[in-house]
């Protein structure tokens, strides 16, 4: 998401500095094939060092804050990795933003804080539910930036978005599963197949980010960027290999399960708030994005194994 977000920023003619994780071999993950890293400033750090995350922030009126531990199979092995990045990584932002007086921070939340759906469409009143260390983690930050809205009036806004899709998405997604092992074999490998999800293409999740960054109403909000519209994990499959147009076996395999109790069963985003507040709305169908994200993955398959599970 952040890559795409980034251009759109740049191409909507914001001056951007985006910072990334700091590695010793000055990789700056997909900036690095961007047809715009030249139109931005990109810095390396680390969002658990306060130290670096306050001199990045530095002259910036508006900070997006996507940096966090996101696969959900790994939190069961490093949770306190979870902690440290996404609870204290959160609270690096909002301290730093708070003494700087930063105009509005965008704090990227997620759709598993709600859990398995208790009722739907799931609005943004639906109790939160921490199903995985991941989860947990994410509730925190939230909630350190509920507090630090109410504590300090600090002008937050928690974009939360469902099932962000598209091009350059990390191989531990599902569709990124699914896509890659129809790319290769007669055989896709899956966790389970019955739990849904509401898939919003990246284009239409970044646009989200920005119309909460420009309303002033959506200040101290929590709004869901999601499509309205799920589908199950197995039928996703079957579109995706419709759409490539291969001849697969679908199967549930016993390693990529999650513990029972921690399988969101059902997710289903109820977005008329954002609809309401800053005038977001989904653009882009299940199918064309589907479609888009295919031609990518067949154009970019040297970067992805299709053979290994990413956990």
């Amino acid at each position: 998401i952040g890559s795409h977000l980034t251009e759109a920023l740049v191409s909507a003619g914001a001056q951007v500095r985006a910072m990334v994780h700091y590695n010793s071999a000055g990789r700056r993950g997909w900036l690095d094939q961007s047809p715009l890293k030249n139109d931005m400033e990109i810095v390396a750090g680390d969002i658990t060092d306060g130290g670096s995350v306050y001199a990045a922030m530095q002259g910036r009126e508006v900070v997006f804050h996507l940096a966090a531990l996101i696969a959900i199979p790994y939190s069961y092995s490093a949770p306190l990795s979870y902690v440290q990045t996404n609870v204290v990584g959160t609270l690096n932002v909002l301290e730093a933003a708070r003494r700087l007086g930063t105009s509005r921070v965008i704090q990227t939340s997620t759709s598993e804080v709600y859990g398995t759906a208790q009722f739907v469409p799931i609005s943004e009143s639906h109790p939160l539910q921490g199903q995985s260390p991941y989860s947990a983690s994410k509730i925190g930050a939230d909630k350190l930036a509920e507090s630090y809205f109410r504590s300090f009036e600090l002008p937050v806004v928690t974009v939360r978005p469902f099932n962000t899709y598209g091009p350059r998405q990390s191989a531990r997604a599902v569709l990124p599963t699914i896509i890659t092992q129809c790319l290769a074999g007669k055989t896709v490998r899956l966790g389970s197949l019955s739990p849904t999800r509401d898939l919003n293409f990246v284009s239409d999740t970044a646009a989200g980010f920005m119309a909460c960054a420009a309303h002033p109403d959506a200040v101290g909000r929590t709004l869901n960027i999601g499509s309205g519209r799920e589908i199950s994990v197995g039928d996703l499959a079957k579109l995706t290999a419709s759409l490539i147009g291969a001849d697969v076996r679908i199967e549930c395999e016993d390693q990529r399960l999650r513990p029972p109790g921690s399988e969101v069963e059902r997710l289903l985003a109820d977005n008329r708030l954002a609809a309401e507040v800053v005038g977001w709305q989904p653009a882009v169908t299940l199918e064309a994005g589907l479609q888009q994200t295919i031609d990518w993955f067949r154009e970019n398959a040297g970067s992805y194994r299709a053979d290994v599970y990413n956990v």
